[in-house]
Formats: structure tokens, C-alpha cells, sequence
């Protein structure tokens, strides 16, 4: 399968390395607003993002990744080029554990010894980081981030764009807000609302913040 990345920063080279674990798919594009011109190098891509038309048109089978770990920027790539769900593809790491009553949205990955567990639902464009864990009927919405060795235990929703921290917990049957941020190494055992930080052990919501552009 032919690949293209939107991105070109830390995150996009664990996305590379991802990829090369597969011999039948193939990384010919990197596609980022910081790159002015577009050209070609080593038989790959290089060019600002609105290239991704252009390529798409030339490579029938082309699907694209947007390897940016930022909740909101990866809403904004996905809006701005208006391209169906099914031309994003979904990547998950050869040693995630995945159970097979769970559903993974377009565009979304599962990064090195992540655990998606029975009957979780996970959205489109949403990461589950390295050793980070989905218990059993979990519901994790569109845009979200769970950072490394979080993990949300069962029945949790959390809905879009939200930022779980790294080593953060969530105990079972709560719902964590749109657009919110639970700090790293955070216990969250009451309900987010909406747009808040929470941070602690136990969480506690210090403030509200602005979701510009979402």
C-alpha cells in the first residue's frame, strides 16, 4: 500500500518506523506546511500539505496518515482537505493487543504494547500510545490523544479531542469531556466537564480552557 505522511516531526518518524514493519506498504510522500517547495528525493515525495490532491490523483491507491500529535491540528488537516474517511488508513503496531469485538475509526493508530479491549469503540484520527490500555467497552471519540502508559479502565467514554496524560488513570464509567486535558500521572475519579484541565491524584479541574478552531 502507498502511504503518504502529514507531518514531519516526532511523531511522524515513530509512524515511519511503524510502517517499515510491514514490507507490503511503502511511505512515498511526506507532506508538511514547513516544507515551501515540492519535489522529489530517493523516489519519495516532498511538499506543503495541499499536495495531498495531487497525489492522490496520481496514485489511485494512495492512503494518507496525519502524523501530528496535536488533537486540534490534526482536526484542522482533516477538515481543511475534505477527503472521504476511507482514504485515511489505520495503523496498528504489530504488538498491540486488539480484541476482535473492538472497533478502530479511520486514521487512527495503535502504537508499540497498546491494549484495545472487548467491545471498545475507538474514533477516527485518534491515537492510543505506547503501553497505554482501553479496558472492555470503552468508548474513545474522534481527534483524541492517549499518551503513553495511560489507561482507561472499563466502560470509560471519552469524548472528542480529548488529551489523556501520560501514566494518567480513569476509573470505570466515566466520561471525560470534549476538548478536555488530564494532566500526566493524573487519577481521575469523578467526571470532566467539557474543555477543562484536570490534573492531580486525585484529579481536580483547575481550570477552563479555550478549543480554538475546533
Amino acid at each position: 500500500m502507498k502511504i503518504a505522511i502529514i507531518g514531519q516531526g516526532g511523531h511522524s518518524k515513530v509512524i515511519r518506523d511503524l510502517i517499515s514493519f510491514n514490507q507490503h506498504d511503502q511511505i512515498i510522500a511526506y507532506l508538511d506546511d514547513k516544507i515551501t517547495d515540492f519535489y522529489q528525493r530517493d523516489n519519495i515525495y516532498f511538499g506543503p500539505i495541499f499536495y495531498a490532491e495531487f497525489l492522490k490523483n496520481m496514485f489511485h491507491d494512495l492512503k494518507l496518515f496525519i502524523a501530528i500529535g496535536h488533537n486540534q491540528t490534526r482536526k484542522a488537516i482533516v477538515n481543511r482537505l475534505q477527503f472521504p474517511a476511507e482514504n485515511y488508513i489505520t495503523l496498528i503496531h504489530k504488538t498491540a493487543i486488539v480484541s476482535p469485538s473492538s472497533k478502530i475509526g479511520h486514521g487512527s493508530i495503535l502504537m508499540a504494547h497498546s491494549t484495545v479491549n472487548a467491545d471498545s469503540l475507538i474514533g477516527e484520527h485518534t491515537i492510543i500510545n505506547t503501553s497505554s490500555v482501553v479496558e472492555h467497552d470503552s468508548r474513545v471519540g474522534d481527534f483524541v490523544h492517549i499518551s503513553p502508559n495511560a489507561t482507561l479502565t472499563g466502560s470509560v467514554q471519552v469524548e472528542d479531542g480529548v488529551h489523556i496524560g501520560a501514566g494518567a488513570t480513569v476509573i470505570p464509567n466515566l466520561t471525560i469531556g470534549e476538548w478536555s486535558v488530564i494532566g500526566a500521572g493524573a487519577t481521575v475519579i469523578d467526571s470532566i466537564p467539557a474543555s477543562s484541565i484536570a490534573v492531580g491524584v486525585p484529579a481536580r479541574v483547575k481550570n477552563k480552557h479555550m478549543t480554538e478552531g475546533v
